[in-house]
């Protein structure tokens, strides 16, 4: 009786596995065939990267690659950063005004960001930062998720353990750095996957902020792609491809910690 049900549970895993994947295969086939070819189950030698030549001969995509590079790699490092001194803070340190600040980061994540980009965008304006990268980055350099995250984090740890290292003659901050950041691997792994996969594919603040095709990030380049060739998803697909495949090879490089951190950081001890 045990066999037949994991073997139905094994089933139903596959199945969505399938319903899951598909789309991604057939993004991937579609952006190597002609047009022609579309919707077809080609042979081989049917397959040709045209459309990706297409695509990095007649757009600025490799400047849409570093300006996204260069702006998730800001934003990851800056909420890593703040986001790991905030939440531990909040979490081990008894301060004036603790609670209302922790209140505070837990009602700005209750706010829709749709509610939040019009004073940004008048920030950014009177700040004089429109139409450059400093509009898309310093803004989002300390999220309320990863300060929220960081100190369910450290919650976990107990206070017993800091006491102890203050009578082995540790200060506070070399417990921080000595013992509590080395061992919360899985928490940097957790924000840096959220972190990457939310600004690599990052379209309505760039969108909304830039207006010249040299500072767009990738994501709202392509879509200047998807305007003029609506007609052909092969070209269309082959630059969703682009967007895809660093995400999943970041969550595939980082899948074990980032698991074990998304479970840890929801735990009090």
């Amino acid at each position: 009786m045990k066999k037949i049900k994991s073997l139905i549970i094994y089933l139903i895993l596959i199945a969505l596995s399938v319903i899951c994947i598909f789309p991604l295969l057939y993004a991937v086939e579609t952006s190597l065939v002609p047009a022609a070819d579309i919707g077809k189950l080609v042979p081989p030698t049917h397959i040709t990267l045209e459309n990706y030549i297409v695509i990095f001969t007649k757009y600025n995509v490799w400047t849409w690659i570093k300006n996204s590079i260069f702006m998730t790699a800001c934003v990851m490092a800056g909420n890593a950063v703040i986001g790991l001194f905030t939440g531990y803070a909040i979490s081990h340190f008894r301060f004036p005004g603790r609670k209302l600040v922790y209140a505070m980061v837990l009602v700005s994540m209750m706010v829709p960001f749709q509610l939040l980009i019009t004073p940004i965008y008048i920030q950014v304006v009177n700040f004089g930062w429109t139409n450059t990268m400093k509009s898309i980055i310093i803004p989002f350099l300390a999220q309320s998720i990863y300060i929220f995250l960081t100190k369910q984090y450290f919650d976990s740890f107990p206070f017993e353990l800091e006491e102890a290292a203050k009578i082995d003659g540790i200060t506070r901050f070399g417990f921080f750095a000595k013992i509590a950041v080395p061992i919360a691997a899985p928490l940097y792994t957790t924000i840096i996957i959220l972190s990457f996969t939310g600004n690599w594919n990052s379209f309505f603040v760039p969108s909304t902020l830039l207006n010249d095709q040299k500072l767009f990030p990738l994501a709202v380049g392509l879509n200047t792609v998807k305007s003029r060739y609506f007609t052909q998803p092969n070209l269309t697909l082959a630059g969703t491809v682009l967007l895809t495949l660093p995400v999943l090879i970041v969550y595939f490089i980082f899948q074990k910690w980032f698991i074990q951190g998304v479970a840890t950081s929801g735990i009090k001890q």
